[in-house]
């Protein structure tokens, strides 16, 4: 069996040291690199100002937690003009400066917290052999809400409300209706919030809402030429309201209903009789 080649598994600017196997496995490695850009003014820079171990999380390996330890370079901005005096290196997709984890190790990490929950995916990490608390996994989910562009809409939009406890705080969510996806995740249901974010899209030709008067209001003040529709679910309580307002004008409140037995005549009453005391003579009859 041919032995796995670990420098596989690292970009061609890190080169794998040692690997240490006790209760976790420690992988050293040490950067290959010779420049850097400034992350600031752009200027590349040739200069070594020092160097540094730099200790990341990466995957997990058979349920063992896996450090690298990587010796890295520091470099200064030459650039007189640039704020930035001491870069530190970072290594394409492989690993952003300052973060504590390997971006394909963050990945894995979202991916789980999406699919779960913050603290339970921080829990599967646990027995995987991953080291992350609930706190991180909702700062990494931030952090990745803040890189991403703002979604943009086309010139039809669906508003509606949603509870995140129910009866307690609500908030407004805004559709594309073309791609079917959330543009915006608004606080409140008052309607203030939709009136800022309306402001800043006047671009908006048609909006589907329900019968939130609050919603109509702010639609019809600040977008007074858009047309406002009714969503599908509330145009049938609008026609169900209907119909129950107009069978309350045409139909009493209370409608009597009479409970009479019904006649019975005096021959029937003899003939029920007579029928009675027939059976009554045959069953002595038989007992003599």
């Amino acid at each position: 069996m041919k032995n796995l080649n670990i420098q596989s598994f690292f970009p061609e600017c890190l080169r794998v040291i040692e690997i240490i196997k006790e209760k976790q496995i420690t992988i050293k490695l040490k950067s290959l690199k010779h420049q850097q850009k400034c992350q600031v003014c752009g200027q590349e820079m040739t200069g070594y100002h020092g160097t540094y171990v730099r200790t990341v999380q990466d995957l997990p390996i058979l349920g063992k937690n896996v450090i690298l330890e990587i010796t890295a370079y520091e470099y200064n901005c030459t650039n007189e003009d640039c704020i930035q005096k001491t870069l530190v290196e970072d290594y394409d997709e492989f690993l952003s400066k300052y973060s504590r984890m390997t971006s394909r190790c963050e990945d894995f990490i979202r991916i789980l917290a999406l699919s779960t929950s913050c603290e339970g995916a921080a829990l599967i990490c646990a027995k995987m052999g991953l080291k992350v608390s609930g706190d991180t996994i909702i700062r990494m989910l931030k952090k990745m809400a803040d890189e991403n562009p703002v979604p943009q809409c086309g010139d039809t939009i669906g508003v509606d409300d949603f509870a995140y406890r129910k009866g307690q705080t609500y908030c407004t969510v805004v559709c594309d209706w073309e791609t079917r996806r959330p543009v915006a995740v608004l606080e409140g249901r008052d309607g203030e919030s939709l009136r800022k974010w309306l402001q800043e899209n006047k671009h908006i030709k048609k909006v589907t809402r329900d019968r939130a008067s609050a919603y109509a209001k702010v639609i019809s003040e600040v977008l007074p030429e858009a047309m406002q529709i009714a969503d599908r679910f509330h145009l049938y309580q609008n026609l169900l309201s209907a119909v129950k307002e107009a069978l309350k004008v045409e139909l009493p409140n209370k409608i009597p209903i009479p409970n009479t037995a019904p006649e019975v005549s005096e021959e029937t009453v003899v003939n029920t009789t007579t029928i009675n005391d027939t059976d009554e003579l045959k069953k002595n009859r038989k007992n003599k």
